[in-house]
């Protein structure tokens, strides 16, 4: 008998076809004799919908928050009656729904009294997504024969307070996974609990961030002592790049952890990066499945990459950054510049994703979300006021229309000539390559280039990552 952590993303709960298979797959699991727990994200586009009702309520649109509420309202009532013979439990289900709606509404009041809202709102209001699927989903198991039961993570994941992309508090948490979630499965249970919320000691709902129920996940299935965490998504696996650039991309059979964090940092949808944070000390495979496609195996992710015969496995692209470039004949020899920079940009609220800096330190470069870019460039401004000043630095440049293309493979490491290989590969395809960096990792090579050279520079360097995958078929 095996434990299974399954999440199930946006896409594989947001239809009555979905939510069909999210049942046959749990069930298939039980009738084999495993202990299955399900994490759940809310139904797709209904997080969307209820960032657009507090937007409503901020501009005192009263009739378009609870517009929007009724077509959340409509989705979950329609899957109910789709799926659930009529009868006292769907009556109560249905009652549930209307009930946490009827609270939603209640807070897009209260944020159109004030006229404003908080993170801390934000995220009691978002949360209302996964507490209404999981109720939703844990009622049509048992309709359906699973003997679910729901939970609220706000019960199990004990956060900080940081609203809107909490951090996990992790012996409290433990505990309160043992003690409810391997309860619940020490009584014959299958747990359904909400992706993406937490709470504080004091009980307030927060988040994980976007993308934060495949996080919650790998924290579920390190304290419930699950043998494998499987990530139901809408796509057959991790991919060698996205299809929707070259339709050539393939499913990658394996990956390492180490070369799934590159890949979901560097643009890749599949995971959220911290998804194997908790769980890559237990040495937990984790494989990435398709709910519509449930007889394809997947990519399995494991400590370990495979040999292969070539050295890149995958392509990813990042879009909306700007190149930001601080330079500076002065700045050669002063100590402090880059690190002053880079305060600057956290205060601005900024994420660095890639830095490159020329050996002369007459200049650095590195990329930041577009939209804060503006922000950025000010906060440097005022950091370094007095070099600007005495010409030490010259200017702090904002480049926009790039993108970050990184090719992905733990076959790098030690390996000479890759970078010689990627490079030439984008010169014989006419890319100008703008920035470059390898992190210490070794396990990728990113660069910058302009957004109008996206898809030829991908499919140039795809062309080598298909090489790694014909080798392992």
């Amino acid at each position: 008998m095996k434990t299974l952590t399954m999440k199930f993303g946006g896409t594989s709960v947001g239809s009555v076809e979905a939510i069909s298979n999210v049942v046959e797959i749990v069930r298939s699991e039980v009738e084999n004799g495993n202990r299955v727990v399900v994490v759940v994200s809310a139904m797709g586009g209904v997080t969307d919908m209820l960032v657009e009702t507090v937007n409503a309520a901020v501009r005192g649109d009263k009739w378009e928050y609870q517009k929007l509420a009724d077509r959340i309202r409509d989705r979950h009532e329609d899957t109910i009656e789709a799926l659930m013979e009529p009868g006292d439990a769907r009556e109560t289900i249905l009652k549930k729904i209307d009930k946490l709606l009827d609270d939603q509404i209640k807070l897009c009041e209260a944020v159109g009294i004030l006229g404003e809202r908080t993170d801390r709102i934000m995220d009691g209001i978002v949360s209302f997504g996964e507490r209404l699927s999981s109720r939703m989903i844990a009622a049509i198991m048992q309709e359906h024969g699973v003997n679910a039961k729901q939970f609220d993570a706000t019960r199990l994941l004990l956060t900080n307070d940081n609203f809107q992309d909490a951090d996990p508090i992790w012996d409290g948490t433990q505990a309160r996974i043992e003690k409810h979630v391997i309860g619940a499965l020490d009584e014959g249970y299958v747990p359904v609990i909400t992706g993406f919320i937490g709470s504080t000691a004091d009980g307030t709902i927060t988040t994980l961030g976007r993308g934060g129920s495949d996080y919650s996940a790998a924290i579920m299935a390190a304290y419930s002592g699950s043998d494998e965490l499987i990530i139901w998504t809408d796509v057959d696996g991790v991919m060698t790049t996205d299809p929707r650039i070259d339709d050539r991309a393939q499913v990658l059979p394996t990956v390492s952890y180490q070369e799934v964090g590159e890949l979901a940092f560097y643009g890749a949808k599949v995971l959220h990066p911290k998804t194997v944070q908790p769980i890559i000390e237990l040495d937990m495979p984790v494989r990435v499945r398709n709910t519509f496609n449930p007889t394809h195996p997947g990519t399995l992710i494991q400590a370990e990459s495979e040999a292969i015969a070539t050295i890149i496995k995958a392509v990813t692209v990042v879009r909306n950054v700007s190149l930001l470039t601080v330079g500076g004949r002065g700045m050669i020899g002063v100590p402090g510049i880059a690190g002053r920079a880079f305060g600057a940009t956290a205060r601005a609220g900024a994420s660095i994703l890639m830095i490159s800096q020329s050996s002369s330190e007459q200049s650095f470069c590195f990329t930041v979300p577009e939209n804060k870019a503006v922000d950025v460039r000010g906060s440097i401004e005022a950091e370094l006021t007095e070099e600007i000043n005495s010409r030490d630095v010259d200017s702090v440049v904002i480049q926009d229309d790039v993108v970050i293309i990184t090719a992905v493979g733990s076959g790098m490491r030690g390996t000479p000539g890759i970078a010689g290989r990627v490079f030439t590969v984008m010169g014989n395809n006419d890319v100008n390559v703008l920035s470059i960096a390898q992190g210490s990792s070794e396990c990728s090579i990113s660069f910058i280039v302009s957004e109008e050279d996206t898809e030829r520079a991908v499919v140039a360097l795809h062309d080598l990552a298909l090489e790694t995958v014909r080798s392992l078929s």
